[in-house]
């Protein structure tokens, strides 16, 4: 635990930072790429030509005599629950950052783009179990809690359990939510709890991972360590065969994740440690909207 002075210095420079990605990025992109729960009535104005005819106001009409209209807007409040994997093999990075630092600076983003457009945020950490729930709040004191709770996280030996965490979703929320599940998917067995959820939730699955996990470098012996369970081991890099199964595992396990993800009906993203994940952002929000 750091302590308070240092917390809330790294919380201002990250509200910062992202705020400003936000406001001049994001704003018009997020609000275009979820759309709200559907139209409701908003006012009753004269008929005008090339109007609807089937939007016409009868009581109105017969009231005043001349021909009224309904109108309707989009009902845009929606809820945005950021999904966040705390396990241990969240804090691993080889270059730059951590992962755990590019899901932090995500959840701020996507939660600063949400209250903009004045939608609810919640957050939802877990590991092998549920580590802190934060429940659906407007305003930025909401937004500056879930990044004080990522930042100040330390790192423990807690293994993943993504399917427990989203049967804990679909049971605390119970109104239909957009969730973005930021995690290396580390984890199995999640497809059923997948495919239960996303029939309720409009459910994003973002795939954060470093580089050094899709292929090993050829240096020869070194020493690895599992950071979820803890077991060491020593590999030979320079083995051809080793580096090989390396990478496929790895590949294997992307695929499986694209592979849930889709037939759940669900959205996928892939990102690097080393990536801009603005861009990848961006993309994604653009190939959105365009539904």
């Amino acid at each position: 635990m750091m302590d308070t002075s240092e917390l809330l210095r790294k919380v201002r420079k990250l509200e910062i930072k992202t705020k400003g990605l936000t406001k001049h990025i994001f704003s018009g992109e997020y609000h275009s790429a979820f759309k709200g729960r559907g139209m409701s009535f908003s006012e009753v104005r004269d008929y005008q030509y090339g109007d609807d005819v089937r939007n016409i106001d009868w009581n109105v009409t017969a009231r005043t005599g001349g021909p009224h209209v309904k109108i309707f807007e989009e009902e845009r409040e929606l809820t945005v629950m950021l999904m966040i994997d705390v396990s241990a093999s969240s804090f691993f990075g080889t270059v730059s950052r951590f992962k755990n630092d590019i899901a932090t600076e995500m959840a701020a983003v996507l939660a600063f783009s949400a209250i903009t457009n004045n939608d609810k945020v919640g957050a939802i950490l877990f590991s092998d179990r549920i580590e802190k729930y934060l429940p659906p709040k407007k305003g930025k004191q909401n937004i500056l809690r879930i990044i004080r709770e990522l930042i100040n996280l330390t790192m423990g030996q807690r293994n993943t359990n993504l399917s427990e965490a989203l049967i804990y979703l679909n049971n605390i929320q119970k109104k239909r939510s957009i969730t973005f599940i930021l995690s290396d998917f580390m984890t199995e067995d999640y497809d059923q709890a997948l495919t239960i959820a996303s029939k309720k939730h409009d459910i994003i699955g973002v795939h954060i991972h470093d580089e050094r996990e899709t292929a090993l470098p050829d240096v020869g012996l070194i020493k690895v360590i599992d950071a979820e369970k803890g077991n060491q081991r020593i590999i030979d890099t320079s083995d051809a065969n080793i580096r090989h199964k390396y990478a496929k595992h790895y590949q294997d396990s992307l695929e499986q994740f694209k592979n849930t993800f889709a037939f759940a009906k669900s959205d996928s993203i892939c990102i690097s440690t080393e990536d801009d994940y603005i861009k990848a952002l961006q993309v994604f929000f653009k190939k959105r909207s365009k539904r």
